[in-house]
């Protein structure tokens, strides 16, 4: 194994993520170590408990489009919450515990609506995971540069922690390697699991730095 491939030191300290609303955002180019990555993420998010349905997850084509695609989701965790949805399958009330009966009808024979609360917490944080390995061109430094910044400023501007998940390789080896799927009889080290580590480290020291406190 490349002996630069490393993993995040374990913190002294523990973090509870059970609170936490986390997004991910990945690419699907180079799909063979993004998937891996992602899973990764997921699983070391789970493991500091992260609610399932806190998790959510989007994709895009490439890199290029991360900054852009993270900025819009964490808008999007802004919308209000509460929204009156008119169901389909027949006014589903999803309130009740009996959620599979359809609920009565009004005068006119047509479901009422039912008000459903939908997830309205902002994120705690989001993860960018990308994969750029260079080729022949400038594509490569012109690509790395744009999107490391993008990412920058997004957290920057809105005080929401974004962790780096973008792998910037020189080969491919090197990137399978860092998605802990590398071809040799030691397989590397999954970098997922240390982005889902740091964001709820983050996300937990942004919201005590919130109230003013340090400790």
């Amino acid at each position: 194994m490349d002996p630069t491939v490393k993993g995040l030191a374990p913190s002294s300290q523990k973090y509870d993520g059970s609170t936490l609303r986390i997004a991910i955002v990945h690419t699907r180019w180079n799909e063979t170590v993004i998937e891996p990555l992602v899973a990764g993420t997921v699983a070391k998010l789970r493991e500091q408990g992260v609610k399932e349905s806190n998790i959510i997850v989007q994709s895009v084509p490439g890199s290029f489009e991360l900054p852009y695609a993270c900025s819009r989701v964490l808008a999007a965790s802004r919308v209000q919450a509460t929204s009156n949805v008119q169901d389909l399958l027949g006014g589903l009330n999803f309130s009740s515990p009996r959620s599979g009966t359809p609920a009565p009808a009004g005068t006119s024979g047509v479901p009422e609506p039912v008000t459903v609360d939908m997830p309205n917490e902002p994120f705690d944080a989001v993860i960018a995971i990308g994969c750029l390995i260079k080729g022949s061109t400038m594509h490569f430094e012109y690509i790395c540069d744009a999107v490391s910044h993008g990412l920058m400023k997004l957290q920057m501007d809105t005080g929401v922690p974004v962790i780096f998940g973008v792998l910037t390789c020189l080969t491919e080896d090197q990137a399978l390697e860092r998605a802990g799927v590398g071809k040799g009889a030691n397989k590397g080290h999954n970098h997922g699991e240390d982005w889902g580590l740091a964001a709820v480290e983050m996300a937990s020291h942004t919201r005590r730095w919130a109230q003013g406190r340090f400790n």
